[in-house]
């Protein structure tokens, strides 16, 4: 029996042993950054992942598909409904929503408020944006999604679940816009169709999909997250100022080059979780950590920047994204094609550049790099042959003819014609000569 016991012991460690090591690096690339930190492995993140924001290629992975509870990181999802219905006209980034009486108590409920909301005071839209991603509003949210919605939880819901199907999120189910259960609300904000006392479901990946659309699709939300202080409505009696938990942000107190969002969350269940964005000349990364420390002790929401930190360097270190192909005519496996714009792809430093391919019209880069999602790709249309820049047709690849503008050719008609003249008096002379020697000789 013992020995069972010990073949199955090594059969799980030797399972086990690529998640160990993952993990162990990830502390190890912790503490030698913020040695004077105390970074303990049992705070590590539970899954973390970073990938090149450019093309979607993942640069560093651990456990990415686990299901976790995003908590107030649920509130980009809502977000992303929000640019997407300012894109589409059918919500103005100049729109006023006027505070009602149910959201001033909702603002008032201890477990779930970081603000005030006042009853009959008007809300612009991007007051309520920056009141969701910075003091992470639940408020503010519920406040955008009843707008969005004309005040149906569930109808709001459903787009939000739509949503994270049509992006490919596949591990991801929203019960609620803001990552509070929606029975925290006291009765404030109901569903009927969601269960009320369940948490959000989503995984790593997912959120990461999340982000490089919205970064992709909706850049001006990092001008809503790129402060590390805030202030709304200013020089009025409902002013408030607040500072970030994003605490990657420049002038905050794990301050890294670059970082320009995102969000932050936590949750009893879901511990603390993290979404940095950083970009860095032409390079920009998304990296992601869930799980970070114990709800019990609060100072979780400083743990999770020192691992985060120390992943976003790592990836700078290891890749670049890096231009193989200027914009134009190239020739590409011998064949002539025409690129709309330059060709760029994530590469890992060291190594040679990827061989680059044309399948069914699209360039690729064989790095042989994983993609974060099959409804992701870094390929590019290219048109096969030289192209007129000008004209966007094909210009074939024969030989040149001759040609003469009829401008042209209407003044070399005269010319021609005295040319001629010529010839033949210079003939008829030269016969007259010719024959006027002749009599002389005889």
């Amino acid at each position: 029996m013992k020995k069972k016991l010990l073949v199955l012991g090594m059969v799980l460690l030797t399972l086990l042993q690529p998640l160990a090591i993952a993990a162990d690096e990830l502390v190890d690339l912790t503490k030698k950054m913020y040695p004077n930190d105390n970074v303990q492995a049992y705070n590590r993140p539970k899954s973390s992942l970073v990938i090149d924001a450019n093309t979607g290629d993942v640069l560093w992975k651990d456990n990415i598909d686990e299901v976790r509870d995003p908590a107030s990181m649920s509130k980009l999802m809502t977000l992303y409904l929000l640019f997407e219905s300012m894109k589409q006209g059918k919500v103005s980034k100049d729109a006023v929503v006027t505070a009602t009486a149910s959201d001033q108590a909702i603002s008032k409920i201890y477990e779930i408020s970081n603000n005030n909301i006042v009853a009959g005071v008007d809300y612009t839209v991007p007051e309520l944006i920056t009141m969701t991603v910075v003091p992470s509003s639940n408020v503010a949210t519920i406040m955008l999604a009843n707008l969005m919605s004309n005040n149906n939880p569930d109808a709001f819901i459903d787009r939000m679940n739509e949503k994270a199907k049509e992006l490919g999120m596949t591990n991801t189910t929203w019960n609620n816009p803001s990552g509070a259960a929606i029975s925290t609300f006291q009765g404030l904000y109901n569903s009927y169709n969601y269960p009320n006392e369940m948490a959000n479901q989503t995984t790593a990946r997912d959120l990461a999909i999340l982000v490089y659309h919205f970064i992709k699709e909706y850049p001006d939300i990092l001008n809503y997250t790129n402060q590390a202080k805030v202030t709304v409505k200013e020089g009025t009696p409902y002013e408030e100022t607040f500072d970030t938990y994003n605490y990657s942000l420049p002038g905050a107190k794990y301050a890294l080059k670059g970082v320009d969002g995102l969000k932050t969350g936590s949750s009893p269940r879901g511990a603390f979780n993290y979404i940095a964005t950083i970009k860095r000349g032409n390079q920009r990364l998304i990296s992601v950590v869930m799980g970070v420390g114990d709800w019990s002790d609060q100072q979780g929401e400083y743990y999770r920047h020192p691992f985060g930190n120390a992943l976003i360097e790592k990836a700078f270190s290891d890749y670049r994204y890096k231009k193989l192909l200027d914009k134009g005519v190239q020739t590409i496996d011998g064949k002539t094609y025409t690129l709309s714009e330059p060709f760029y792809a994530t590469v890992k430093k060291g190594e040679e550049s990827p061989k680059l391919v044309v399948k069914d019209g699209k360039l690729v880069a064989e790095n042989e790099m994983v993609t974060l999602s099959s409804k992701i790709s870094d390929e590019l249309p290219v048109t096969e042959g030289a192209v007129s820049q000008e004209e966007g047709a094909a210009v074939p690849q024969t030989k040149k003819k001759f040609s003469l503008p009829l401008d042209r050719l209407v003044i070399l008609i005269p010319v021609g014609i005295i040319g001629v003249i010529l010839y033949l008096e210079k003939e008829k002379r030269k016969k007259w000569v010719e024959d006027a020697q002749k009599r002389y000789k005889k």
